[in-house]
């Protein structure tokens, strides 16, 4: 039977950019806001400099610095946002195995750089020139989570409400490592050399993130375990309801449950889908997975998972089955485990230039359908995501298994790289 090489090109917003700082500081685009003149800012005490009032002149973040080196953690200049930015004092961030891919350099992006994409916390400034209704919804002493794909709310993609394609976000923030007037808002304190943000670059004390990317985060919910909304539970969400437009009674293959995966498994079953069946290679995970609403497990360490799911399924396959590894041998798997008119929907990172594998006359003669899809749109699915935590049909309690310290946050990628992590674990800096 024919086969074609699909290319996941995971690279096409990711350019390679030098790293030193000198060839940074030859570039205009990159400068230190810190030797300029002060703006009036609204912060915690209505304006300010160097920091602004009543915050401090320096904070600090971990720093990736290059491939399989541990993060370090530097003193920075206090960062300062811009016209329609906030500054938030950061209160937890996710640990993320998209972070992990750039720690390992499966992925490549700019370094130095400040990792952390998924993050709760509360704003303290304002930008200079931001507008009112900005300011209106996203008060100074806000509790608020920020979501990884910070859209621009202005590019054609956005317009049409797809924020999850948003041009600004990957030619500048994918690409570059910086927010979308081309420059990074993070220098260090030692030497004012510009280090990278990965997204808003939440490792941080404080982090500097686009309005568009943020919502606000009720009392109810917890700082720590709601930093997984950002992206374990957006990135699921995008999935279920955009890409694979998971309806009640759907039959749902999650291939991966890792934090993201089982967030996935929680959606499935929140839009009423019937057979939820998760595989994995841990049986830990996927006795795990079952409280996340799985009615089928499935260890592909032990049987074939295609010929597992279709016996599940009445010899059919799934309406959908998502792949969240980023595994050329997963990927083939989830295209083979849905049903005639089926969905695969691909959400996991791969390294670099992976390729997958797929039965071109298959997918041609049964209407076989390949989805790529990076995460939610923030401005519309984020409310949605925290509401869903708030009434408890999405149980942070569970999803969240484990919590580390700002000072762990080298264990703690270290610990995801060697499969310790079931779920998803969270970093504390307050």
């Amino acid at each position: 039977m024919a086969l074609a090489m699909v290319r996941r090109n995971l690279i096409t917003h990711y350019t390679k950019f030098a790293s030193s700082w000198s060839v940074l500081s030859r570039h205009s685009s990159i400068h230190n806001p810190s030797l300029e003149s002060v703006s009036p800012f609204h912060s915690q005490s209505g304006g300010g400099g160097g920091g602004g009032g009543g915050l401090p002149s320096y904070m600090r973040g971990a720093v990736y610095w290059e491939p399989n080196k541990p993060l370090s953690i530097e003193e920075f200049h206090m960062p300062r946002p811009k016209a329609g930015e906030v500054l938030i004092k950061t209160k937890a961030c996710g640990v993320c195995h998209s972070d992990l891919h750039v720690i390992k350099g499966e992925i490549p992006f700019s370094s130095p750089c400040v990792l952390g994409h998924e993050i709760t916390g509360e704003v303290v400034e304002h930008g200079p020139q931001s507008d009112s209704k900005t300011i209106e919804r996203l008060p100074v002493g806000s509790r608020v989570v920020g979501s990884f794909i910070m859209p621009c709310g202005n590019c054609s993609y956005c317009s049409k409400g797809h924020d999850d394609l948003c041009e600004a976000f990957f030619a500048y923030n994918r690409a570059k490592g910086t927010l979308y007037d081309g420059e990074t808002r993070l220098f260090l304190r030692n030497s004012g050399k510009p280090v990278y943000m990965y997204s808003m670059g939440g490792l941080a004390e404080y982090c500097v993130v686009p309005a568009n990317g943020v919502a606000v985060l009720p009392e109810s919910l917890p700082y720590p375990k709601s930093a997984i909304l950002g992206c374990a539970v957006f990135t699921a969400y995008g999935a279920m309801a955009h890409a694979a437009q998971v309806r009640p009674g759907d039959s749902v293959a999650v291939i991966g449950t890792g934090g993201v995966g089982s967030s996935c498994l929680q959606i499935a079953r929140a839009f009423g889908a019937s057979d939820i069946i998760a595989v994995d290679v841990q049986d830990e995970k996927l006795q795990k997975a079952k409280t996340f609403g799985a009615t089928h497990t499935v260890n592909s360490a032990k049987e074939d998972p295609v010929e597992k799911i279709n016996e599940i399924t009445g010899g059919k396959g799934v309406d959908v089955a998502v792949e969240a590894l980023g595994r050329p041998q997963t990927f083939a798997q989830c295209t083979l485990s849905v049903k005639d008119g089926g969905k695969a929907v691909m959400i996991g990172l791969a390294q670099a230039g992976s390729l997958g594998e797929v039965d071109i006359n298959r997918l041609v003669r049964r209407k076989i359908q390949v989805i790529g899809s990076y995460g939610g749109r923030a401005r519309q699915d984020l409310p949605k995501l925290i509401r869903l935590a708030e009434t408890g049909i999405f149980n942070l309690d569970d999803a969240v298994s484990r919590t580390y310290t700002f000072e762990e946050a080298a264990k703690a990628f270290q610990d995801l790289n060697e499969g310790k992590i079931i779920g998803r674990a969270v970093i504390e800096i307050i």
